[in-house]
């Protein structure tokens, strides 16, 4: 399913986007007609908007959208919207922008998910807070992780402090505090969100020489939840804990907004 600003999408109107590479986009797990972390989501996407675009974003306009996209699904599903311009051109970028959303659906996955091994590659993504289309870099490090062995990247800089997943953020667990790295990262809303319910956190740097120190780790995002990691390339981790438990719960308990 794919509709752009509420009507079927033409392939032809997808070209900038495929060509050019250019745009933001968030995603949301749908369950029930409800999504955890909905307003989120939709500051994200506002946010977002006016930095790549320079234009403000109608969230009721996306609520919108995505309704009508949804309206004959049920169960968990994830959604997601993509912002882009389909008038841009390449040799004119810097033209009036008149930003249009893509709402396209996709199965969700095992929940909660499997505990998974990780590779670590020097690697920052570009406008690293914004949530954007550019995934070049972060697919070929997961592909290149993959073919070694393992099932995702994990990203560190060229000081060996620990930034964040391909796709996802990391926390660690130190035996009394949940420790988010505070490199620059895209702030998760998943990650926002145990931020909110889990108060014993903080957010400091963390580098490689840290983490035989640390009890665990997990991955986090909207799609995930929270997910293990039982091994950091040759370090291996906990794919069990208590905390996981206790992170997963304080979250599903958050409750979820409906669109």
């Amino acid at each position: 399913m794919a509709e752009l600003n509420g009507s079927p999408v033409a392939p032809d109107a997808l070209q900038a986007l495929g060509l050019l590479n250019y745009g933001h986009f968030t995603s949301m797990r749908v369950d029930g007609r409800a999504v955890r972390g909905l307003s989120h989501h939709l500051d994200r996407l506002a946010h977002d908007c006016r930095v790549l675009f320079d234009v403000d974003l109608d969230r009721e306009r996306v609520r919108h959208y995505i309704r009508k996209a949804i309206a004959d699904m049920s169960g968990v599903f994830v959604v997601r919207v993509t912002v882009f311009d389909p008038g841009m051109e390449l040799s004119h970028p810097s033209e009036a922008a008149a930003p249009a959303v893509l709402v396209t659906t996709r199965g969700a996955g095992q929940w909660p998910p499997s505990p998974m091994r990780v590779q670590t590659v020097t690697y920052s993504r570009e406008l690293p807070e914004v949530k954007h289309v550019g995934l070049f870099g972060a697919v070929l490090s997961r592909r290149n992780a993959q073919f070694n062995g393992y099932d995702d990247a994990l990203f560190v800089d060229s000081a060996s402090f620990v930034a964040e997943g391909a796709t996802w953020n990391v926390g660690f667990f130190d035996g009394e505090r949940v420790v988010w790295p505070s490199a620059p990262v895209l702030t998760g809303v998943t990650m926002r969100l145990i931020k909110q319910v889990y108060d014993d956190t903080m957010t400091i740097p963390v580098a490689m020489k840290d983490l035989p120190h640390m009890h665990a780790a997990f991955a986090t995002n909207t799609a995930i939840g929270v997910r293990p990691i039982r091994a950091i390339d040759d370090l291996e981790l906990p794919g069990e804990h208590p905390i996981f438990d206790t992170l997963r719960k304080q979250y599903e308990e958050i409750p979820a907004e409906h669109l």
